[in-house]
């Protein structure tokens, strides 16, 4: 055949490719079966896919439809959110469209799941991320020291990085000071009785449980947090009062009256739940409480969980971390000898604490982008910030006050 008589496959127009991704991503959203989902495509064309009820309602608007598909198709869940840093979609109300993708999350399954490869990857990038001595450094500089500055921006003025406790009309400060409250009452304390804070934060429980009158010993691996927190206690005029250390938990010795740890559990790593349990046993006197407050998983949930480990939070804003099940905080606890006497629920506050949040980050993107936090930066902690919004509104997730005693203290 002469070169002139070969003929060549037609490219595909850039209309038919436009096309065909437009119905792949219908095809993606097809399972709604709660709610009503409305996807906006270029050039004003739309689809409005409805389940079994009007509400939730939900809006995604894709800018490039060959890129999202391409991300989904490989990525699942995690492409979806890698899809969205990228700029690929968008929404105007973020949370919301999470929300009611977290409610049909069975129906999406198969359409959201990562390829083999994938996962295999993930979960090879999330078991690098241990949490050896060394790897609890790096994971824990890796998100705290981003800036003491970057936090202060829109956390509230106790610097508390944790679910806050509303009662009708509070605000965010005072929530999270009703926070603390609650753990002081949970280990019920005299005045004047040593407390140990793993993971102290910025050292707003610190100050809080110094104000009344408590010895207070504080510990944290990030380095700005340590000296933020310093100089807090220096300007308070607690030092008296406070000690704090830049120290791993598993490296504490002798014991203290009663023991708080506020949203460090997640951060552990599952190989060593059971080594944070022991710590606390070992460190807290018989006679006194430890009161954890940690965020848990739906039981039905864990096992997936687990197998696609290296999710978007554990790979971008939390490395090396796991949430525990309720089931895994009784378990390790009476395994290391501690006996529970209360485990109270508030999910539904730390959504509200989350909404705040993302509204303080929304209001600070001029004062963001000026200081080198970049766009894809901010499209992906309002993702995090939005996509925990979600999983506490739907129930996916919780967060718990967990009152704990030393099994030997009640003979």
């Amino acid at each position: 055949m002469a070169i002139d008589q070969l003929v060549l496959p037609a490219r595909p127009q850039p209309e038919v490719a436009l096309d065909w991704a437009q119905e792949k991503i219908r095809q993606y959203f097809a399972g709604i079966r709660y709610g009503v989902l409305e996807v906006r495509f270029q050039k004003g064309r739309e689809a409005v896919l409805a389940g079994q009820c009007e509400r939730p309602w939900g809006c995604i608007e894709i800018h490039r439809p060959q890129a999202f598909v391409r991300a989904v198709t490989l990525g699942g869940d995690l492409g979806f959110a890698e899809s969205y840093v990228r700029g690929d979609w968008s929404s105007p109300d973020l949370a919301g469209l999470l929300y009611l993708i977290s409610l049909n999350l069975e129906a999406l399954a198969s359409a959201g799941r990562r390829s083999a490869g994938v996962r295999l990857w993930s979960r090879l990038q999330h078991a690098l991320n241990a949490n050896t001595r060394w790897g609890s450094r790096r994971n824990i500089a890796a998100h705290y020291d981003l800036g003491n500055d970057f936090y202060a921006r829109w956390l509230d003025p106790s610097m508390s990085y944790s679910s806050a406790v509303y009662d009708q009309s509070m605000g965010l400060y005072e929530a999270q000071q009703r926070k603390y409250e609650l753990m002081l009452e949970l280990i019920d304390p005299d005045p004047g009785e040593h407390i140990l804070e793993i993971g102290c934060g910025w050292g707003g429980f610190l100050e809080y449980a110094a104000r009344w009158g408590m010895q207070v010993t504080g510990v944290t691996l990030s380095r700005q947090q340590y000296d933020y927190a310093v100089e807090r206690v220096r300007k308070a005029g607690l030092a008296d009062r406070v000690r704090i250390e830049l120290r791993d938990y598993r490296d504490l010795e002798g014991q203290y009256d009663h023991i708080v740890s506020i949203e460090m559990l997640e951060a552990v790593g599952e190989r060593h739940w059971q080594r944070y349990f022991d710590v606390v046993s070992e460190r807290l006197r018989p006679g006194g409480r430890a009161a954890i407050q940690v965020i848990t998983l739906r039981e039905d949930l864990f096992d997936r969980y687990r197998t696609e480990a290296g999710g978007f939070i554990q790979k971008y804003i939390f490395p090396g971390g796991m949430l525990p099940t309720e089931r895994h905080l009784y378990g390790h606890a009476c395994q290391a000898g501690l006996v529970p006497l209360s485990l109270d629920h508030f999910g539904e506050h730390y959504a509200d604490t989350l909404a705040d949040w993302s509204a303080s980050f929304e209001a600070e993107a001029a004062w963001l982008e000026a200081n080198g936090y970049d766009e894809r930066f901010r499209r992906m902690w309002r993702y995090y910030l939005a996509f925990c919004e979600a999983g506490f509104r739907d129930g996916r997730i919780d967060v718990v006050q967990f009152c704990l005693a030393r099994e030997d203290a009640w003979g």
